[in-house]
């Protein structure tokens, strides 16, 4: 199926993983190299709290460049899969990396309100919305 012919809505949810990709390859890159810190709107206040040495700090931010790095390869075979469109794995893919998502970020929402997690949620959860309606809209058509 070539890219021009995917839905204009799982188009922009591909995009969406693309760009959050990108981001999450060069922001794991420049965390395991020591270039930065954390971001502390990623993180609960109990890890926070739990890394008041420098050198436990700057361990547990290479570790972590490590995962975000991880992630941001999911979210480009994510955004992959969305483009080509492919069967039922790759949907299953793209729909349990998506929960997966939501479910992060509530997690380190922990009862506090920050905006940027709550954009994170918001467009995790229309890109589930729009997964589960085109699935069963394909499924009946």
């Amino acid at each position: 199926m070539p890219l021009l012919s995917v839905h204009p809505l799982l188009f922009l949810s591909g995009i969406f993983y693309s760009v959050l990709c990108i981001f999450s390859l060069v922001t794991g890159l420049i965390y395991m190299s020591g270039k930065r810190e954390l971001n502390p709107l990623e993180l609960s206040d109990r890890t926070l709290s739990k890394l008041s040495d420098p050198e436990k700090k700057k361990a547990f931010a290479k570790k972590m460049g490590l995962v975000t790095f991880i992630v941001g390869i999911v979210q480009g075979l994510t955004a992959l899969v969305i483009f080509l469109h492919k069967g039922m794995p790759s949907y299953a893919l793209a729909l349990g990396f998506t929960l997966f998502s939501i479910a992060s970020v509530s997690f380190k929402l922990k009862g506090r309100i920050s905006s940027f997690a709550l954009i994170k949620a918001f467009f995790y959860i229309s890109i589930l919305i729009i997964l589960l309606l085109h699935r069963s809209r394909s499924l009946f058509f």
